[in-house]
């Protein structure tokens, strides 16, 4: 009797088995890829009441109540630059600004290169702090040639994976005291990715590069180390890059020259280099970036993109500035979680 108990249990494995879904028999996955980047400290609103993050978390968690009302799934990532802007951050290392991150859900986040402006070891501290990934796949030990963060982390939603691979520019040796780099190696973005973006297709439905290395129009960095766009342009097989460091919206105004005149409110085009679609929020957390995609029978197809500004407002010369849309509502458990940051850092400003 046990016997043949394990003959039919053995033989229904094999039917399920038989019965497995495809990746061209799935559902297609509605994914939202919201972003930001370029934090830079401003975990409070300004004297003007613009941006911060209470304000942010009102935004996403409403952004991720719709898409999950409409069956679809969220990825909340961040191109890097947390840290250096603000007085009130830079004396409490960003503690606000990860910890209030947090709260807020972000998957991963990009290394950036102003997370290098103090020593190592508060990097250390932030990297313990965050429940997110930072990502580098392209910063190297220069004494063991080992990467010194993880490169990339592969999520799943609605039964598709996500692979967000990490780069960060090339000229940060340039840009920070060497003291705190001198056994840190930024090997070229593009290199990497070149051998990355193979093996990630691999175990991907999905490529995404967390970039910190900036948006220079039809790929013109002048004496910037190369771009987003100029790797887009070598590496194939990146299906979105969620940019930073250049600090500028990304849209476009027509192929290879950007809006830079771009106001708050208007539609946004994103950049597409190589089949890479290229996203950019400004800056300070100004804007939620929002891409809704489609991924379906091994396609990926962007449906919509905005970008969302956050309690910003239009100053005009003699007139109290005045909001662009509608008024975004704090968190107040996230406000009263950065409040005693906010207290702290006043106090520690004030001179005695």
């Amino acid at each position: 009797m046990t016997h043949h108990r394990t003959l039919v249990v053995a033989a229904a494995a094999v039917l399920l088995a038989g019965c497995a879904l495809t990746p061209a028999q799935r559902a297609p996955l509605k994914l939202t890829v919201l972003h930001t980047n370029d934090h830079h400290g401003r975990f409070w609103p300004n004297s003007d009441g613009e941006y911060g993050l209470a304000a942010r978390k009102t935004l996403i968690d409403k952004i991720r109540a719709e898409v999950k009302a409409s069956g679809g799934e969220v990825l909340l990532l961040d191109g890097g630059d947390i840290n250096t802007g603000v007085p009130e951050s830079d004396l409490q290392d960003a503690e606000p600004d990860f910890k209030g991150m947090n709260l807020l859900g972000y998957d991963a986040a990009a290394i950036g290169n102003h997370e290098f402006d103090k020593p190592l070891a508060v990097l250390d501290k932030q990297i313990k702090w965050s429940k997110f990934p930072l990502l580098a796949a392209n910063i190297y030990n220069k004494t063991t040639g080992a990467r010194m963060f993880e490169p990339y982390r592969v999520f799943e939603r609605g039964g598709y994976r996500i692979a967000v691979v990490g780069l960060t520019t090339d000229d940060t040796s340039k840009m920070v005291m060497q003291s705190n780099v001198v056994n840190v190696e930024f090997r070229r973005p593009a290199d990497e990715a070149t051998r990355l973006i193979p093996e990630l297709r691999g175990k991907a439905d999905m490529v995404i590069a967390a970039t910190h290395m900036g948006h220079f129009t039809d790929g013109k960095s002048g004496v910037n180390a190369p771009g987003d766009v100029e790797m887009a342009r070598a590496v194939k097989g990146i299906d979105l890059i969620v940019g930073g460091h250049s600090q500028n919206p990304v849209c476009m105004a027509s192929e290879n020259k950007r809006n830079d005149a771009y106001v708050p409110g208007q539609p946004c085009a994103p950049d597409r280099q190589n089949g890479a679609w290229i996203v950019q929020a400004h800056e300070w957390g100004k804007y939620v970036g929002r891409a809704d995609f489609v991924i379906d029978a091994g396609k990926v197809e962007l449906v919509k993109y905005q970008l969302l500004p956050v309690n910003l407002k239009q100053r005009v010369s003699g007139q109290p500035p005045k909001l662009y849309g509608e008024a975004i509502v704090e968190d107040g458990a996230v406000r009263d979680f950065l409040k005693p940051f906010q207290d702290n850092g006043a106090a520690r400003l004030t001179l005695p």
